[in-house]
């Protein structure tokens, strides 16, 4: 009898705060698949383990690294309890709201607020000016991650509704590649300032 148990434990899979399931889900930017991370968690948190080498934060799981960026200074800085709290609030709003998945939903956020293409600042000859450049896949992700959560920090300053709220409504918009959304709209303005640039 206890050996089935066994089994059984064995077979269970791992879900994010015990109610989201990893499976199924795919990056469909062939650029991002390297860097988004959808190993199963079931909770965002592996103590910094990332920290002291070069390009390791690519194995972290997309989650632990929204609900790292939440913790900027100010209101939560260093509070990664809180942090998580909010980001497992978002979800059940985003499920609530669209009926899908919310690991799935901040994939397809982060795809679409990635910016391609960004300016560099070169000065020749005493004269400064601006280059076109492509974003490295490391650096897409950062941007899209830290533009999605500074939106929603900025939505939810001096309004009624909670930033549980906020961030759930941005991951909702930029999903649905909505230009309302702050992070999808702050990519469009810097890919047309690069286009101006090239």
């Amino acid at each position: 009898m206890r050996v089935l148990s066994q089994k059984h434990e064995e077979k269970r899979e791992v879900q994010l705060f015990e109610k989201w399931s990893f499976k199924g889900i795919a990056v469909a930017d062939l650029g991002l698949q390297r860097y988004i991370s959808l190993k199963p968690v079931a909770i965002p948190h592996s103590m910094g383990r990332h920290e002291h080498k070069r390009f390791r934060k690519a194995n972290i799981s997309i989650v632990e690294r929204l609900v790292n960026n939440l913790m900027r200074p100010g209101k939560n800085a260093g509070k990664k309890a809180r942090a998580m709290n909010i980001v497992k609030h978002a979800f059940e709003l985003v499920n609530l709201r669209t009926g899908k998945n919310p690991v799935e939903a901040l994939v397809k956020a982060v795809e679409n607020s990635a910016p391609c293409e960004d300016t560099t600042r070169i000065s020749y000859g005493g004269i400064a000016y601006r280059l076109s450049v492509d974003v490295s896949p490391q650096r897409r992700v950062d941007l899209s991650l830290r533009n999605i959560t500074e939106a929603a920090r900025q939505a939810s300053i001096n309004n009624p509704r909670s930033i549980e709220e906020c961030l759930a409504e941005e991951l909702i918009l930029a999903a649905n590649r909505d230009i309302k959304s702050h992070a999808v709209s702050k990519r469009y303005e810097l890919e047309r300032v690069a286009q101006a640039n090239r």
